[in-house]
């Protein structure tokens, strides 16, 4: 695992809309490996199968409550758990930060607030300053720009820097690992939305055209990122 954004989350909560929610909102930010689950049973199960990297987990579930099932995940793995409650008094949150949760956050909530809580919890867990399993990233040099990979940037030849979003930083990085190949649309949009990819053709479109804004001189006659009609890109070689 290289970044965060390849973490594996699971969600356990019971309502399926907000589940639906949480998981386009996690895709959209770069995230692409999310799984789900409604019940203590359902969790317990999948943690029979798979080892997430977090848990973000609510308390009133069907079949029992967070609490209890943070304790049996606590006897199966010490990976990073998030609440995500509507009970917002303080006993439910000093009693699941008692139990070992890294966080606690009540609903409603702010999306952007989640992501960032989340972000910042798998980064201090899998990617604290200096840490050996962060391995330093080759830069990809295009012409006079330089695509940064460890600063999510591109550096242009008057020493402006751009900053990359996540999934513009991951499209970069499948076209660089295939460069002078095809990539195909299919391998494109799985490397950025994982196995949720269908559908998304048309925003990897948009994507693509940020990406030639910020590399090509002149994005409508693009020399880097080359479309080839009905198959997918190339990241061409100088």
């Amino acid at each position: 695992m290289k970044y965060v954004y390849e973490c594996r989350i699971l969600l356990v909560d019971d309502n399926l809309q907000l589940q639906e929610m949480i998981c386009d909102m996690l895709h959209k930010e770069g995230f692409s490996h999310i799984d789900t689950a409604s019940s203590c049973a359902d969790a317990l199960l999948y943690f029979s199968r798979q080892n997430p990297d977090i848990v973000i987990l609510d308390i009133g579930l069907p079949d029992g409550d967070g609490f209890s099932l943070m304790q049996k995940i606590r006897s199966l793995s010490d990976i990073p758990v998030l609440f995500l409650s509507a009970r917002d008094e303080d006993n439910d949150r000093l009693l699941g930060l008692g139990l070992g949760a890294d966080d606690y956050m009540t609903k409603p909530f702010l999306p952007r607030e989640l992501i960032l809580r989340l972000t910042a919890i798998l980064k201090r867990t899998y990617f604290p300053p200096g840490h050996a399993k962060q391995p330093k990233e080759t830069d990809l040099i295009l012409g006079g720009k330089t695509v940064r990979f460890s600063s999510a940037s591109i550096i242009c030849a008057d020493g402006r820097e751009l900053p990359l979003t996540a999934k513009e930083l991951a499209l970069l990085k499948k076209l660089g690992e295939n460069q002078g190949n095809i990539v195909t649309f299919d391998a494109l949009t799985q490397a950025v939305w994982g196995d949720y990819y269908y559908g998304y053709e048309n925003t990897l479109m948009v994507h693509i055209r940020r990406l030639r804004e910020k590399i090509e001189e002149n994005p409508s006659q693009p020399r880097w990122i080359l479309t080839v009609r009905g198959i997918g890109y190339k990241l061409s070689r100088e």
